[in-house]
């Protein structure tokens, strides 16, 4: 009998890894529920799994395995608040690779963000790579937790 070939990712599930991406690694849900239980607030973890990909174009090919939006792509990921806009998406689904390329922008709200002509996401690796326009930069914020200092009464100064 011969060998079954792995079957290949659902396209949504390779695209949704746009919002894994666009910092993954830094956990961002965590960050916001350590934020809330700071703060004595109930902790919200959204769980939809619910990724939209707005296009022109959307396209599938079997037989190479790549999936492609383009022409003003929007992705919305609600369950890590991130919203990533790019001219074209494709996920090379033999490759475990995303590519997002031109004008992209990928934010998180009340998180980081990214500008770039280009990002790649290598998925089995957890690592982004983001390159400017020829001549450019790319533009990266994010927020770094302050820690909690207690005022320091009179008497200490």
């Amino acid at each position: 009998m011969p060998p079954v070939p792995p079957p290949l990712r659902p396209p949504l599930a390779g695209l949704a890894l746009v919002g894994l991406m666009l910092w993954g690694a830094l956990a961002p849900g965590r960050v916001e529920a350590q934020r809330q239980a700071q703060a004595g607030e109930p902790v919200v973890t959204p769980t939809s799994g619910l990724v939209t990909i707005e296009s022109d174009l959307q396209r599938a090919d079997n037989l190479t395995g790549v999936i492609t939006a383009s022409g003003n792509v929007r992705i919305v990921y609600p369950d890590r608040r991130v919203v990533a806009t790019a001219r074209q998406a494709q996920y090379f689904t033999r490759e475990g690779r995303v590519v997002l390329s031109g004008d992209v922008d990928v934010i998180q709200v009340d998180g980081p963000s990214i500008q770039a002509d280009r990002i790649t996401y290598l998925v089995d690796q957890e690592r982004v790579i983001a390159e400017p326009v020829r001549g450019g930069q790319v533009f990266s914020r994010f927020p770094v937790p302050q820690e909690r200092r207690e005022p320091r009464s009179p008497e200490a100064r």
